[in-house]
């Protein structure tokens, strides 16, 4: 080997280290990026919200305007949905020990359980002819919230044997039971008032961690016709 004077010995001992720190150097901003790309990809698996369905997309699913038929008609005011962003989930266990039963008579009668999710979407037909009203809604809930809600509707339902209808002033019968065949677990409840014409359908179907909730007064049989391919319409498309 041939040997190098003292001089360029030095030079190039020089010349190494600042490749040495140079190198040094870019491993930390690698750790660094990898640091920061850890951190950012910890922050999105956090996120509660993360996969589910917004307003929007669950508007998408709702049942269209000619499932309804001839004679009815979308009322604007009451469709509604949360749009692109989500809300802040709330929960109030009074609702279920004390449900407000009348409220198993409005269109957005999944109130009862006093559960609110990150996103909905609904809307509500009505015939101007035959007064006959169908509505739907679709909500989205965090984690397994989706599957405690269903349980406490059924509660809700089982402490609201009768309520008063705001309207008639007459008292309305309430009855639910589980219904097979709805996705992956559905419950029924069905109104009946001897003053009116015809009675009331609710369905309520979990698929996932959505909510799928509908109304019919439609028909001769409480709605329960049109409830029941309301309710599997709009679970289909979700």
């Amino acid at each position: 080997m041939r040997s190098l004077p003292r001089a360029a010995a030095l030079l190039t001992a020089a010349a190494v280290l600042p490749l040495a720190l140079t190198a040094c150097s870019s491993d930390d901003t690698t750790d660094a990026a990898k640091s920061s790309a850890g951190k950012s990809s910890a922050a999105k698996s956090e996120d509660p919200d993360a996969g589910l369905a917004t307003g929007a997309r669950l508007k998408k699913a709702l049942a269209p305007a000619s499932f309804f038929g001839a004679g009815y008609s979308v009322d604007k005011s009451a469709a509604r949905d949360t749009g692109t962003t989500y809300q802040e989930p709330t929960s109030d266990p009074a609702a279920v020990t004390k449900p407000d039963c009348a409220k198993l008579g409005g269109t957005s009668w999944i109130a009862l359980t006093g559960d609110e999710g990150v996103s909905f979407a609904q809307n509500d037909y009505m015939n101007a002819d035959t007064t006959a009203d169908i509505a739907q809604e679709i909500d989205e809930f965090r984690g397994t919230t989706a599957t405690t809600v269903m349980k406490h509707l059924v509660r809700a339902v089982a402490a609201c044997p009768t309520y008063k209808d705001a309207d008639t002033k007459s008292e309305v019968k309430v009855s639910g039971k589980a219904t097979a065949g709805l996705g992956d677990d559905a419950y029924t409840v069905t109104l009946t008032d001897s003053v009116w014409d015809n009675g009331t359908t609710l369905i309520a179907v979990r698929k996932g961690t959505s909510v799928v909730t509908v109304m019919s007064t439609d028909g001769h049989d409480n709605g329960a016709a049109t409830a029941g391919k309301l309710a599997k319409r709009v679970t289909d498309s979700l």
